[in-house]
């Protein structure tokens, strides 16, 4: 992060409850420290369909940021109290996060957790994020979790 620059805050986003826990958490803090949020959603082909698939990477990249503005403007509103830039990246959604978070002054990402003994474990993505990362990273974790 340059001098001149506000605190840049990484959050991924899917769609699901746990990222959009993640968003609401990642704007608080951006709000607190006076910076921005970059809101990242990082989509990729699965190697055993890809054979099924239309794999027009533009009508994915659509619906990816149709996903990501409807969840910025349904946790946010049409105003957001921070700058936040939305970012849609064909790729690994670890890999994604951990290029944009490079330089980064935090990497937020939501853990979906699978009840009380196996929510204890990361998700994929988060574990390599917070494994990986090179800056801070924090797990928002779903109700219950």
């Amino acid at each position: 992060m340059s001098g001149d620059e506000s605190p840049r805050i990484v959050v991924g986003i899917d769609g699901s409850e746990p990222s959009k826990r993640a968003l609401r958490w990642a704007v608080r803090q951006a709000e607190l420290l006076g910076g921005r949020v970059d809101a990242v959603a990082a989509w990729e082909y699965q190697d055993a369909y890809v054979w099924l698939l239309d794999t027009s990477r533009v009508r994915y990249d659509d619906e990816a940021n149709a996903m990501l503005t409807k969840t910025i403007e349904e946790v946010l509103g049409s105003e957001p109290v921070v700058e936040v830039r939305p970012q849609v990246r064909h790729g690994d959604p670890a890999t994604m996060l951990l290029e944009v978070a490079d330089g980064a002054a935090l990497l937020v990402v939501g853990n979906r957790g699978h009840g009380a003994f196996v929510g204890a474990f990361l998700g994929s993505v988060s574990f390599r994020c917070v494994h990986h990362a090179n800056c801070p990273v924090v797990v928002v974790h779903g109700r219950g979790d």
